[in-house]
């Protein structure tokens, strides 16, 4: 069952100028919120005074409800951020650590470095800034899964050309073999004439990695996860509780719509099936998030993907040993699976100059897509692949 189509309590709110009316003074509040990285004032007493909006973003909580918490009720009690404002309250001022672990329940696991500094004049508030490290892992990983989908769009090509012609010698020649030969001998016949078939098949669903130009225009995305849902939902997902966390300002996607529709179909049916029997439950959620671009290769063009998309499941988790080549074609966890589904997201992901990255623990998987926004000015073009990286809208 879906819920309505609803934002977030940690939606992205309406940027506010930086410069208040008729004063000319700058805005304390925009400045931080337009910054990149999580940023919590805490007081004197460890209480939460402000959080900007990425800080809410990551936390997964409004600021109504995280402002007036203490800081070690929002983290575990042996927070290493913790050690850092009690250091610097005891008179350093600055302190800073990398490779800190933030875990909750609500958000998971995630490595970040912690810089703690005093306010000054004389209050006793400290800044406490998050800078994560998936950045530079998504980057990583974004390369190594566009790695594994070139080498797959290449076995394609050769499989197509080595592989099908002669295949079908081979079968027919067993036929011509199975009209002379006996009863017994006609079992091997067929067999050879099934195995042939299988292959083939099996080369067929390989084509789909195959190079082709890529046309891409201003795409709605909820449209395209509206469309999915609602197929799982008559289909494979039936018994599955569909939760939607959709941020309706969003500007379309640059992309292919019917090549989208896959990559979520795709990530979709595959949360369905690692959701349990009983109280699965699949969230959808888009977001905005700035300062990330694509950089292509060959010139100074970057493109913007500041469109997330997540699909989470309540599952078992990805197995530790599957997760490094989870992208890679032909590794599944399915007894019955080709392995291709991931393999397939990651090549169109990659065409489109976008990013994906997943995180997973028991209860909680998460494949995040970042998509580039549909420009008017500089209208559709081809996706290629590239480097991501930090750097202003």
């Amino acid at each position: 069952m879906s819920s309505r189509m609803a934002t977030s309590a940690t939606r992205r709110a309406p940027r506010l100028p930086l410069r208040s009316a008729g004063s000319g003074a700058v805005d304390p509040h925009a400045v931080l919120n337009a910054l990149p990285d999580p940023v919590l004032v805490v007081d004197g007493g460890g209480e939460i005074r402000f959080v900007n909006i990425e800080a809410q973003e990551f936390f997964d909580v409004s600021a109504s409800m995280i402002e007036g918490m203490r800081l070690a009720d929002l983290l575990n009690p042996d927070s290493p951020v913790l050690l850092l404002l009690a250091q610097a309250q005891r008179g350093s001022l600055r302190a800073s650590q990398e490779g800190i672990t933030i875990d909750t329940p609500r958000i998971g696991p995630h490595t970040v470095t912690a810089q703690v500094a005093a306010m000054g004049d004389g209050s006793d508030h400290m800044i406490v800034t998050l800078h994560e490290r998936s950045l530079a892992r998504k980057i990583d990983n974004s390369l190594t899964h566009r790695n594994a989908a070139r080498s797959v769009t290449a076995m394609a090509a050769m499989l197509a050309h080595e592989v099908k012609n002669p295949l079908s010698g081979i079968r027919g020649a067993a036929q011509l073999l199975e009209d002379n030969a006996s009863e017994q001998d006609r079992v091997l016949t067929r067999l050879i004439c099934d195995e042939a078939d299988r292959i083939v098949a099996l080369v067929n669903r390989m084509e789909v990695f195959s190079d082709r130009p890529l046309e891409r225009g201003p795409v709605n995305i909820h449209t395209v996860l509206e469309h999915v849902r609602k197929i799982a939902q008559n289909g494979f997902g039936r018994n599955i509780r569909f939760v939607e966390r959709y941020d309706p300002s969003l500007p379309p996607v640059l992309g292919n719509r019917d090549q989208l529709i896959q990559v979520f179909l795709n990530l979709i049916k595959n949360a369905a099936e690692a959701c349990p029997e009983q109280g699965g439950e699949i969230v959808l959620s888009t977001a905005y998030q700035h300062g990330v671009r694509m950089a292509l290769p060959g010139g100074d063009t970057r493109l913007p993907l500041p469109l997330l998309v997540s699909v989470q499941d309540n599952g078992d988790g990805i197995p530790e040993d599957l997760r490094t080549n989870l992208f890679d074609a032909f590794v599944t966890t399915k007894v019955n699976g080709t392995g291709l589904g991931l393999a397939l997201v990651a090549k169109i992901i990659g065409d489109h100059g976008g990013v994906i990255e997943f995180d997973s623990q028991p209860r909680r998987t998460v494949f995040k897509v970042s998509l580039p926004m549909y420009d008017e000015s500089q209208g559709p073009g081809e996706g290629v692949a590239g480097r991501a990286e930090r750097g202003p809208r």
